[in-house]
């Protein structure tokens, strides 16, 4: 099963429900994608991702032109600039889903608030992601 996952600028929430996907079964091909992709991940996203034990440093800042030319099982926005802006998925996309957070890089007070709303959001797209996994993803899987 063909995932991708996309954001704005594929540096932090998109790059965890990647991550999570990945860590949920193996099985799936999992890739994700931005509308503006910055090229890089965001630090913050890849350290309370290793803090629960999962390694997304060597994941890449992709654009999402590098995948519509693919067909996917699922395409999914997990913010709404970019849940705006991927009509050209329409036609090769069985399931088109939007699952929204707020994005921590805009976080702003005390360096522990800052963390607290990275570790927020991370736990937030775990919960959202795992859902959607157990109740629509992995009963078609085969």
């Amino acid at each position: 099963m063909k995932i991708l996952i996309l954001c704005t600028g594929n540096s932090c929430r998109s790059q965890m429900a990647h991550g999570f996907m990945e860590n949920f079964d193996k099985r799936l091909i999992v890739r994700s994608a931005g509308t503006e992709a910055s090229g890089r991940l965001n630090p913050k996203a890849v350290e309370v991702m290793k803090d629960i034990g999962i390694d997304i440093s060597h994941h890449t800042s992709d654009p999402v032109d590098k995948y519509l030319g693919d067909e996917w099982d699922y395409v999914i926005t997990v913010c709404g600039g970019a849940n705006e802006n991927c009509p050209a998925f329409l036609g090769k996309v069985k399931n088109r889903l939007h699952i929204g957070f707020d994005d921590p890089t805009y976080a702003e007070g005390t360096d522990n608030f800052i963390q607290s709303e990275y570790v927020r959001v991370r736990d937030e797209i775990k919960e959202e992601f795992y859902k959607l996994y157990k109740n629509e993803i992995k009963p078609k899987l085969k």
